[in-house]
């Protein structure tokens, strides 16, 4: 899943980032509301983590423009300690949830997880296609029985897939959300991990679960499809 984090402190955002990334989320990272905001515009988050006290543009107004435009980001606000009317102005505003600082990075994992299960997400921890399973709280693949050893983007690319079985996703929505801008535009590194994932998922068994489909994209499929 795709993040943005906008937050002005640096060594909190380097945290947040670093963090997330080791639990196989692509992250973007702005310093300044404006940024945030631009940001925003330009590639479809999943989550966005939002600070309230920001400079040129603050997170209520952040909130509120993104709001108003239509975008269906799921919106965590991060809130001083205390601060009681920060987090019902953030509520108001149009987020989803919010955070105090200072906060252990496991409710962070936790809050994250339980937002992107909203808006019709499956409200479970673990999916499951054919006979492939994946936990997202341990981060554990299963395969007819078998643990499947995956790197932190073999996870996430193969988390996207299994939210959307059977369907057909192209290079381009793969790439926007497993990938933050830093790789983005790396041509073919989405045939790369998907040659990657194979190996580990598809090569062993019988049932090929990838698809590849020509001038389209991939697919993960528990069946064969015409």
């Amino acid at each position: 899943m795709r993040v943005l984090v906008v937050e002005d402190e640096r060594k909190i955002a380097a945290f947040i980032k670093r963090g997330l990334e080791e639990n196989a989320y692509a992250v973007d990272v702005a310093y300044d509301g404006e940024d945030g905001y631009a940001w925003a515009q330009s590639f479809p988050y999943d989550l966005i983590i939002l600070d309230v006290m920001l400079p040129k543009l603050d997170g209520f107004t952040l909130c509120r423009r993104l709001r108003a435009e239509g975008n269906q980001a799921q919106i965590l606000m991060l809130t001083a300690k205390d601060a009681v009317d920060d987090r019902v102005t953030g509520l108001d505003a149009g987020a989803d949830d919010y955070l105090v600082k200072p906060f252990a990075f496991r409710e962070l994992l936790a809050r994250l997880r339980a937002l992107s299960r909203r808006g019709g997400e499956q409200r479970t921890t673990t999916l499951q296609v054919a006979d492939l399973t994946l936990d997202l709280v341990s981060h554990q693949a299963m395969r007819g029985g078998r643990a499947i050893d995956l790197t932190a983007k073999e996870f996430a690319l193969l988390e996207l897939l299994m939210r959307h079985p059977n369907q057909i996703l192209s290079r381009t929505v793969i790439a926007e959300h497993v990938w933050d801008y830093d790789f983005y535009n790396q041509s073919n590194v989405v045939d790369v991990y998907i040659r990657y994932l194979r190996k580990k998922i598809d090569d062993p068994f019988d049932l090929k679960l990838i698809q590849t489909i020509r001038g389209m994209g991939y697919r993960l499929a528990d069946s064969h499809h015409d």
